[in-house]
C-alpha cells in the first residue's frame, strides 16, 4: 500500500510517497480502506515541523479522513465490513472527561495519521458516519467538524436566540456558523474578505464584519447586540484576537478559545473576565461519544460540511500549499 511519510525529517520538500506492506488487523482492530483525508492547520504545523521535538520521524501525517471497513479483527463487533468509518482524532478518548494520556493518542502525531490507502486501527478508534455525506464531506468531522461541536453544543451550551459569533471562514469556523444556526443562534462572522463574507451569509450567517476594514470589529459586534455584548465567541484566532473576543461578549458569556493561528501568548486583562464573569472554555476536539452526537445531529439536519477543494492522493503537497495560502473557504481535501 501506499502512504506519504515524514521518513527521515520534518519539513513539506521531505514528505516521501513511500511502499509499505499492507497487515491484517489483529484482536480489537479493524483494518480501514482510506477514500479520503481533510487538511487542518495542525497538519500544515506538523508537516513544517514547528510541533516541537516531541514528534520523531518517520511519521505518516493528517488526522482526519474516512473510509470503508475491509476487515476485522477477532472480538470486533462495534463495526462490521463495509461499514463507512472515521479514524477518531483522539483514538484514547472515548467518553466522559479527557483522560489524563489524551495527547498520546491523537492520530497525525505522535501516532501514524491516515494518509495512507489503509490504516489498521483499534475498532474503538473509529466511528460511523452519516449517510448523506460525500467521502470528502466525512473526511471533515473527526477534527474541525468534532471542535466546533464541542464548543457550541457540548461544552458552550448555545440556546435558541442567542447570539454567537464565529472568527474567520475556515473549516471549524463554518462548522461552527452550520451548527450555531442549527441550535436557532443568530451568527455573526468575521473575516477580512468581503467574497469570503457574502459566501459565509450564504450558508447562514446573520451579520458580517471585515476585521480589515473595521479593526475595532468587537465594537460593531457589541453594537449588533444593541450593546449587551455577544453571548457565545468561537474564538480562533489567539494571542491577537483575544482581547477583542473579551471586549465583544457579554457579562456571563462564554469564549470558546480553540485555535492560535495569531500567536499562542496573549496578554490579557483579567479584569475582563473576573469582574464581568466571562468564562473561558478551552476546546480541544472531543470524545467518540461526542462525535457519534455530532453524526446525529448531522443526519437529522441534513447539513453538509463545506468542502474548498479536492486534491488527488499524488498532489498532497499542492494540498498543503493551498492550505497555507489562506485561499480557501472550508476545508481542504484529498481523495484516493
Amino acid at each position: 500500500m501506499r502512504v506519504w511519510s515524514l521518513e527521515r525529517a520534518f519539513g513539506l520538500d521531505n514528505l516521501e510517497l513511500v511502499d509499505r506492506p499492507a497487515i491484517e488487523p489483529g484482536p480489537g482492530q479493524v483494518a480501514v480502506a482510506m477514500t479520503a483525508m481533510s487538511l487542518n492547520f495542525r497538519d500544515l504545523v506538523i508537516v513544517t515541523g514547528g510541533y516541537g521535538p516531541s514528534l520523531k520521524a518517520p511519521l505518516i501525517p493528517l488526522s482526519d479522513g474516512v473510509g470503508v471497513v475491509e476487515a476485522v479483527g477477532p472480538g470486533v463487533s462495534r463495526v462490521a465490513v463495509g461499514d463507512r468509518v472515521c479514524p477518531l482524532f483522539f483514538q484514547n478518548w472515548l467518553a466522559g472527561a479527557p483522560p489524563h494520556d489524551l495527547f498520546r493518542g491523537t492520530l497525525g502525531g505522535p501516532l501514524n495519521g491516515v494518509l495512507a490507502e489503509r490504516r489498521v486501527l483499534s475498532a474503538d478508534g473509529v466511528a460511523k458516519v452519516p449517510d448523506h455525506l460525500s467521502d470528502a464531506e466525512a473526511a471533515c468531522l473527526p477534527c474541525a467538524g468534532l471542535t466546533a461541536w464541542s464548543a457550541i453544543v457540548t461544552e458552550g451550551r448555545v440556546a435558541p436566540g442567542q447570539t454567537v459569533l464565529v472568527q474567520g471562514t475556515g473549516g471549524v469556523a463554518l462548522f461552527a456558523l452550520q451548527f450555531a444556526k442549527l441550535t436557532g443562534a443568530r451568527v455573526i462572522v468575521t473575516s477580512s474578505s468581503d467574497e469570503k463574507l457574502e459566501r459565509a451569509r450564504a450558508l447562514g450567517a446573520d451579520e458580517t464584519i471585515n476585521y480589515r476594514t473595521d479593526p475595532e470589529w468587537d465594537r460593531t459586534a457589541k453594537t449588533l447586540t444593541g450593546g449587551e455584548g455577544i453571548d457565545h465567541v468561537v474564538e480562533v484566532g489567539g494571542a491577537g484576537t483575544l482581547d477583542r473576543a473579551l471586549n465583544a461578549v457579554r457579562v456571563g458569556g462564554t469564549v470558546s478559545l480553540i485555535g492560535v493561528l495569531s500567536g499562542g501568548k496573549a496578554e490579557v486583562t483579567l479584569q475582563k473576565i473576573l469582574m464581568r464573569q466571562v468564562r473561558v472554555q478551552g476546546i480541544t476536539v472531543g470524545s467518540r461519544d461526542g462525535f457519534d452526537a455530532m453524526a446525529r445531529a448531522l443526519a437529522q439536519g441534513g447539513l453538509h460540511p463545506v468542502v474548498d477543494r479536492t486534491f488527488g492522493f499524488d498532489d498532497v503537497k499542492a494540498a498543503f500549499d493551498h492550505l497555507k495560502s489562506g485561499a480557501h473557504f472550508g476545508k481542504v481535501t484529498v481523495g484516493v
